[in-house]
């Protein structure tokens, strides 16, 4: 297979989602949530790390375990999951990991010397008096920590959660709390102990008229950047599937809203913005932008298995502009390529950018993805949740499904070969958009097997997109394709 820097950018064995991309010396790390393969909840594994050398963006390496569930006090157990997490490098030189245990509105901390070794308890956000901060009927929740560590040494938490219909039913421990929006809070140097009460920032929808975030209200994923003299927020947004940012010139009122950096179904700027014209199956995102050697990237995660609880990482350049604007970014199958992928060689299928049934793509949820999407394409993996063996593909693909690739560098491409397996009986057209006509097909037969099957083609050279259409009964499985 291609050994390039492509979309998801880890193994496909591995689902970090909610993406906090750092640079720390020569390497890049991204610190997430971790969950697992075809899990039954969010982030059921321990946090993990993975790395990269800022020059080579392709060569990914694994961390190992950095905090385990039950290193906190109020988790001994490990029953509950550590939500998404944030680290921030304090004037001490010491690394910060914060994060939240699912349900308790407690914002715990654990540290350590180095960015991604054995991380320890450190202790709870808290007043000076050592009591927990936020841990009282009628207090906002604390959720998805972002942590900003300014030039003056200033410390700034940001966090908070604002579904549209108030706190679902099932999170029985939060039915005390308040979800208005977005807060900041300050912290002493020690990166735990409150200086100021919170502040809302950014109000929910239904009470974020006349603001400008009409229609793109905070709905969670905190992240936190300042890039020169502007601060960039950045968050998920009631719609779900998209992060949006603001900015401000400062970390604690002010914040304008920009606009869409990027959407998991690339909805908006396909020109649509229903669930059913997404491109991809959408569900909720979380991520945020690094820079890395003078280039700007967001990192954000698709779903997996027709619902939201195996997520993986997916990586985009992207542009700010000299007025400090972000245009919104497409998904590709490039990632951190910088570039169309070579036009030759075997590619996974799994890097589809573009996913869609005869009926479109639509918005998994958290319950019954299996029933409501059951006759739907999506991307699985074989065998259980495991740190090794890439098994990952393309199920279920029936009549009239949709696998899309974005970009190739073509030249003199002269035969693509699919390898499917499955009771299948028709056709896989090619073609190089969603809608435009097919330039050739490939011949597909029923096969218990993964089995190559292939096509002589003439495609036009250039930075093209490639997309396979399958028309025909029955339904396949698409493991790869070769371009030779």
């Amino acid at each position: 297979m291609n050994n390039q820097c492509l979309n998801p950018y880890l193994p496909s064995y591995e689902y970090i989602p909610d993406g906090e991309p750092y640079v720390f010396g020569e390497r890049l790390y991204v610190f997430g949530s971790h969950d697992r393969f075809n899990g039954k909840l969010f982030f059921m594994n321990d946090y993990v790390c993975w790395s990269a050398s800022i020059h080579n963006l392709s060569d990914w390496r694994y961390e190992g375990v950095i905090y385990r569930k039950n290193q906190d006090p109020m988790n001994k157990s490990g029953l509950w999951q550590m939500y998404a997490p944030d680290v921030a490098k304090g004037a001490d030189g010491r690394y910060y990991l914060y994060y939240t245990l699912a349900f308790r509105s407690v914002m715990a901390v654990a540290v350590c010397d180095t960015p991604a070794g054995k991380y320890e308890f450190y202790g709870y956000v808290s007043r000076p008096d050592g009591s927990i901060f936020w841990n009282k009927s009628g207090d906002p929740i604390l959720f998805d920590p972002a942590v900003l560590v300014d030039v003056d040494g200033s410390v700034y938490l940001y966090s908070g959660f604002a579904p549209r219909r108030g706190v679902p039913f099932f999170l029985t421990g939060w039915k005390k709390r308040t979800c208005k929006g977005g807060y900041v809070i300050e912290l002493e140097p020690d990166m735990k102990t409150v200086i100021s009460e919170p502040k809302l920032l950014f109000h929910k929808a239904g009470q974020a008229e006349g603001t400008g975030f009409e229609g793109h209200e905070f709905f969670e994923a905190s992240s936190i950047r300042k890039i020169n003299h502007t601060y960039y927020f950045i968050y998920s947004s009631i719609n779900g599937h998209e992060l949006c940012y603001a900015t401000s010139k400062s970390p604690t009122s002010g914040f304008v809203y920009g606009g869409t950096i990027v959407s998991n179904g690339d909805l908006y700027i396909n020109g649509h913005s229903t669930d059913q014209t997404a491109y991809n199956y959408i569900g909720n995102n979380h991520g945020s932008i690094v820079e890395v050697n003078n280039r700007w990237y967001v990192f954000h995660h698709r779903q997996t298995n027709r619902h939201h609880y195996s997520r993986q990482g997916l990586a985009e350049p992207l542009e700010i502009k000299a007025d400090g604007s972000i245009p919104q970014v497409e998904m590709t199958s490039c990632g951190l390529n910088n570039g169309p992928l070579h036009g030759k060689g075997e590619y996974e299928a799994r890097i589809a950018c573009h996913l869609r049934s005869a009926k479109g793509a639509g918005r998994y949820g958290v319950y019954f993805g299996n029933i409501f999407y059951r006759k739907h394409p999506y991307f699985t993996q074989c065998g259980k949740d495991r740190e090794a063996a890439p098994s990952q593909y393309i199920a279920n693909m029936r009549d009239e499904a949709v696998a899309g690739y974005k970009y190739f560098m073509i030249n003199n491409l002269s035969e693509i070969a699919v390898c499917v397996r499955g009771s299948a009986s028709g056709w896989m057209f090619l073609s190089a958009s969603m809608d435009s006509k097919p330039f050739g097909k490939i011949q597909i037969n029923p096969s218990k097997q993964f089995t190559y099957y292939h096509t002589k083609v003439n495609m036009e050279n250039g930075k093209q997109a490639l997309y396979f259409t399958y028309k025909g009964t029955g339904k396949l499985d698409f493991q790869s394709f070769v371009l030779s």
